[in-house]
């Protein structure tokens, strides 16, 4: 796979090279220069096929010129030992439920194929430090996957106060490689400090650094698999819209990767918190990013979320491109909660508020599908008083819960990270 960078002043890269600089040296961030749009016929032969089937086919298609087929399906099937399920509610809604990994959340799949990628392709003695900016799920799928890895390190910035008890719990105790680091700020400090840090040649010469965080190719791909995968679920002849409860926005990049692969897809939903960037910038035309608000979607909350320049660029910035396959709006903490209220009273089932933030993005479509990216025990603070009852804790979350959290403190200024690393 030849990479390139979303600003154009960078040398293409292989994906290899991608992969373990995390961002590109202009400071934007490296997409795959040609997406190969495979036929009907190809997808067709995919139906039927489980998750870890799809997945290897589709990275063989992206990265089969890097990796022998052998390589691949081994990456896939040691990264993504665990079950991805398609729940049907009514005849055209169902929700994909993506939350059955180590860490309980959707960033299980890229985080572990991360750490599976650049264990193969990490040819440098010398530690390497993984930085990775978290709002709440990142960290931890990051933390658990390359938790005492050799020749690793992980840092995560994440901030403070404003992460749930279980999410915290899952880094912050681990220890070994993984140090926790709480910042005195909001998430959008915390995701400059770590492209500050990868763009600073002093702070590269001393140290080894590269990222997590969805700015990273690496962390970004394997989420093509389960739009894929979830995209053959629906009859052929049935248009599909998938609902990405949207943040960042990497999520919703790689679905369109999938799209454009020519996986089954018509149009995608990206309904966001009150942190409206892009529903601000689809009715505009203008990016205008804000400082992120807390709300009861920690996930979501991104003032200026990093893979728009992404999506920009797989459109060429034609934003009128953009909105022919991807409708956006903003949900406030009560629609989160009328939603998780909804899907509990029609149909039983217990979402998250990101899976019922998801979930509205389905309201006034048939064929929907929204993803459910987080196990609703990781917020239980939110959802309990909505339902009226107790949510199951999972037991590895109990446990987490019970051990003691060591953490680090800093200012959102890249002089105390630089120190602490």
């Amino acid at each position: 796979m030849i990479c390139v960078s979303t600003r154009g002043k960078a040398p293409a890269v292989s994906l290899r090279e991608a992969v373990l600089a995390g961002l590109a040296p202009d400071g934007g961030l490296y997409v795959p220069a040609e997406i190969p749009r495979k036929p009907e016929s190809w997808w067709k032969a995919l139906r039927g096929k489980s998750f870890q089937d799809v997945a290897i086919a589709v990275l063989g298609e992206l990265a089969g010129d890097e990796f022998d087929r052998d390589t691949l399906a081994s990456v896939v099937r040691d990264a993504l030992n665990f079950p991805i399920r398609v729940v049907e509610l009514e005849k055209g809604f169902g929700v994909v439920e993506l939350f059955h990994g180590p860490t309980f959340a959707f960033k299980d799949f890229g985080a572990r194929m991360l750490a599976q990628l650049m264990t193969r392709m990490n040819q440098d003695a010398r530690e390497l430090t993984i930085l990775v900016a978290t709002s709440g799920d990142t960290g931890s799928a990051v933390a658990c996957a390359f938790h005492n890895m050799p020749g690793t390190r992980v840092v995560v910035l994440y901030p403070a106060g404003q992460v749930s008890a279980v999410q915290e719990a899952q880094f912050a105790t681990l220890g070994g490689n993984v140090t926790a680091v709480a910042v005195q700020g909001s998430f959008d400090d915390c995701q400059r400090l770590v492209k500050t840090a990868l763009a600073d040649p002093q702070l590269l010469s001393r140290a080894r650094l590269t990222s997590a965080n969805s700015i990273s190719l690496g962390r970004l791909l394997p989420q093509v698999f389960f739009h894929a995968f979830a995209s053959l679920q629906f009859a052929a002849d049935s248009p599909l819209q998938i609902s990405v409860p949207s943040g960042n926005f990497g999520n919703l990049v790689a679905g369109i990767m999938a799209w454009k692969l020519g996986a089954p897809i018509n149009r995608f939903a990206a309904p966001t918190t009150i942190n409206d960037t892009v529903p601000r910038y689809f009715a505009s035309g203008t990016v205008e990013p804000r400082p992120s608000v807390a709300t009861v979607a920690n996930a979501m909350d991104v003032g200026d979320p990093s893979n728009l320049e992404r999506l920009r660029w797989l459109f060429g910035d034609d934003l009128s491109a953009i909105k022919e396959v991807v409708v956006t709006n903003a949900c406030t903490d009560d629609d989160a909660r009328e939603a998780i209220a909804r899907l509990y009273q029609k149909y039983a089932y217990v979402a998250d508020p990101h899976s019922a933030i998801a979930s509205c993005g389905c309201a006034r479509s048939t064929n929907c599908l929204f993803l459910a990216t987080a196990h609703p025990a990781k917020f239980r603070e939110v959802v309990e008083p909505v339902i009226g009852k107790p949510v199951p804790m999972p037991e590895p979350l109990a446990e987490a819960l019970k051990k003691e959290k060591v953490v680090q403190h800093i200012a959102p200024v890249l002089g105390e990270l630089a120190a602490l690393l």
